[in-house]
């Protein structure tokens, strides 16, 4: 059992890893070959139909992980299998109102990013919220199996698509590229729904029955868990796209650039809160508490030891790797992505707070932390954007970190303190 545990874990790092290496390759491809001001265009495009898809979505696929474990462990099929259709039923009609907006505002976006050209690369993009939905689905379904291992390997080959789309679309524009990039999505999407439901049906198959007195509860879920996903998704996208409102697609281009370190950095902690999600959801649900914060302050404790000794000597070095992966074109991103660093090194160690408000059942704590992320960040991002750029959007992102990393502080020690005084004496 260990053995096989070990294997899992191990294949899911590999798959993770394999993908962030293909995912960071694709991303220098496409900055190189499309220069600054196309690859800004191409981010407002994609990064606007990412936005509202994880803005508007309601995040099923957390539900389903969350009271999926729990109806497993009491054996109750008839309510999971209710669950499931419940969750994909969610799932699609958000992402479906994602993609109505996107078609709605692509006759707006010359003016909104003070460009030209974005229309059709709009529309294009506003494929991908309901692709991305099914796939989001679809790994929630091996969740459930606890084969994280094969999602990192679905991982793979979706960032393996995504280069191979980049590569040959990417000398033809901005147009051809997210056309490229959403025939990956759609060949990615295929896969792991396949995969995904060949797994669920592995579990008892019993007729679906109503989840009675759990329905209140898993809806409360459900869009608790999807206010703070929407929140989490200004960390990512928001920053690009406020930036685009207040500069240009150049400006947006470098940022993109200099943002490179968090893509890295998120990479090293991807695995482990994968396996955190997976493995102390079950945990929780078996009534093993100890083992969920034994947990998460391992996982504190190590990552804050890692990015003490990383940070200095990768912002020694990042003047030259900007310079040597993107060329000189991209000089400018070269202070933005210093600055940005610290901030992927703060959210590396506040990795675990993705997945421990769903483990517990508490994802309003992350609507808390992210909130406040997201209201310290953009009237920055409009304010120092507007000055400074990239390099004042970076600004932003790194004081915002700050307020995310100091809320989760507090949110922890009381946690921790209510758990104490919970033990009797």
């Amino acid at each position: 059992m260990r053995k096989r545990l070990l294997w899992r874990r191990s294949a899911t790092a590999l798959g993770i890893y394999g993908s962030t290496a293909l995912g960071i390759l694709g991303s220098i491809v496409l900055l190189r070959v499309l220069g600054p001001t196309s690859a800004g265009r191409f981010s407002l495009a994609v990064g606007t139909a990412a936005f509202f898809q994880l803005l508007l979505e309601l995040t099923g696929d957390e539900a389903l992980v969350k009271y999926g474990f729990r109806y497993a462990e009491q054996e109750d099929w008839g309510r999971f299998h209710r669950l499931l259709r419940v969750t994909f039923g969610l799932e699609a009609a958000a992402a479906l109102v994602a993609t109505l907006i996107v078609i709605l505002l692509a006759p707006f976006a010359d003016a909104l990013f003070n460009t030209t050209g974005m229309l059709e690369p709009m529309l294009i993009a506003a494929c991908l919220p309901l692709l991305q939905a099914a796939e989001s689905m679809g790994a929630a379904m091996l969740i459930l199996r606890s084969r994280y291992d094969i999602r990192g390997g679905l991982l793979t080959l979706a960032t393996g698509l995504r280069l191979i789309a980049i590569v040959i679309a990417a000398p033809h524009g901005v147009n051809a590229t997210v056309f490229g990039i959403v025939v990956a999505q759609l060949l990615t999407s295929i896969c792991v729904v396949a995969i995904g439901v060949n797994a669920v049906r592995r579990f008892p198959r019993v007729a679906a029955s109503g989840l009675g007195d759990d329905r209140s509860p898993v809806m409360r879920f459900v869009l608790q868990s999807s206010i703070g996903t929407g929140l989490v998704s200004l960390r990512g996208w928001l920053a690009p796209l406020a930036l685009g409102v207040v500069t240009n697609p150049t400006e947006v281009g470098y940022f993109r650039a200099a943002q490179a370190p968090q893509q890295g950095f998120a990479a090293l902690s991807s695995p482990v809160r994968l396996i955190l999600l997976t493995e102390q959801t079950r945990e929780w649900e078996r009534g093993r508490t100890e083992v969920v914060w034994e947990g998460v302050l391992g996982y504190l404790r190590g990552a804050t030891a890692l990015m003490l000794v990383a940070l200095v000597p990768l912002e020694l070095l990042m003047g030259w790797m900007v310079k040597f992966f993107l060329g000189d074109q991209y000089a400018p991103a070269i202070t933005p992505a210093r600055i940005i660093l610290v901030a992927a090194a703060i959210q590396v160690v506040f990795g675990w707070s993705k997945s421990f408000p769903v483990s517990i059942g508490r994802p309003g704590l992350r609507i808390v932390a992210s909130g406040i992320e997201a209201a310290v960040m953009l009237p920055l991002i409009l304010v120092f954007g507007s000055l400074w750029g990239a390099t004042g959007a970076a600004v932003a992102v790194v004081v915002s970190s700050v307020a995310y990393g100091i809320t989760w502080i507090v949110i922890l020690v009381r946690l921790q303190r209510g758990r104490l005084e919970a033990v009797p004496s």
